[in-house]
């Protein structure tokens, strides 16, 4: 009995480390933002709880759609290789019961109490990142990254449509600022762990093309992401305390990139890679408070 009571935390942990809970909280980070840009004021309360509610339960299922796709290639990277289905914990029918069960769960709970449209979109998503990306564009081309980058940005959009029901210009920004960080976001983590992708056989831009051709990829997407990031200010959805703290933290970016390029030294592609995460959230953030000072 002891031994049985024991596991279920054990075991629900596995179910939740299934779901890669830190991509998922930044995912429904940037979604509830893209809920309280839409609205002057406050955005209605019980649209901010159902629809996070509901996008974290498809992020959620996308994510656990992704490990069982990639099960075999996890199981051939260290960053990857101690994941629940990897070392066997959860089975590859359990696994899909339970992505099934909170992708069903999550669609209902949008279509139902927020409006069909984000239930639409983030089954889109859901699609874009689980089927398309994992099952053919990681597979298919060093652009992977690039294209499946798409299904990956809509997570503001979907805020923004949960609360006002329609897609604006202003949430199409934020869709552009997230598709343009992606790449130099994810390409330094594929410099770092080159060996591993070059094993499992996936095409990552640094195994195809170079460490080098990479880095100079990642320091244009960097000045491409600084320009799309005046884009909140000069649209007028954002202010200047917003447009100083984004030239400052794009700045930073920038110096991680041409360090990354010109003066590499051990250990910066992964300094970079978790910089660019501090960087997201605080682009965000930014707006966000922006978004609720007087101008």
């Amino acid at each position: 009995m002891s031994t049985a009571i024991a596991s279920k935390p054990s075991r629900l942990h596995e179910y939740y480390e299934l779901t890669k809970p830190r991509v998922v909280m930044l995912i429904v980070f940037t979604a509830i933002i893209g809920m309280f840009l839409a609205v002057p004021g406050m955005p209605p309360w019980d649209k901010v709880i159902w629809g996070t509610l509901g996008i974290t339960l498809q992020s959620a299922a996308a994510a656990a759609i992704n490990q069982i796709i990639d099960r075999e290639v996890d199981a051939r990277m260290a960053r990857t290789c101690g994941r629940p289905l990897v070392t066997g914990v959860l089975s590859v029918t359990e696994s899909i019961a339970f992505a099934t069960v909170i992708g069903l769960v999550g669609f209902g709970v949008l279509w139902i109490w927020v409006n069909p449209l984000t239930a639409l979109l983030t089954q889109l998503g859901l699609v874009g990142y689980a089927g398309i990306y994992t099952l053919w564009l990681k597979r298919a081309t060093p652009q992977n990254i690039v294209i499946g980058g798409a299904a990956g940005a809509i997570p503001p959009v979907l805020g923004w449509v949960a609360v006002t029901g329609e897609v604006h210009a202003h949430a199409l920004i934020l869709f552009g600022i997230i598709f343009f960080w992606t790449p130099p976001h994810y390409w330094p983590l594929a410099i770092a762990r080159k060996d591993e992708y070059a094993d499992a056989g996936i095409p990552m831009l640094p195994v195809t093309h170079g460490v080098e051709y990479t880095l100079t990829q990642i320091l244009l997407y960097t000045f491409i992401l600084f320009a799309i990031t005046l884009l909140p200010y000069v649209s007028g959805m954002s202010g200047l305390p917003y447009l100083f703290g984004a030239v400052a933290l794009g700045a930073m970016f920038i110096g991680y990139a041409w360090r990354l390029k010109f003066k590499p030294v051990d250990g910066l592609a992964m300094k970079t890679f978790g910089f660019s995460i501090v960087y997201l959230m605080g682009i965000f953030t930014l707006l966000l408070v922006d978004h609720y000072l007087p101008h």
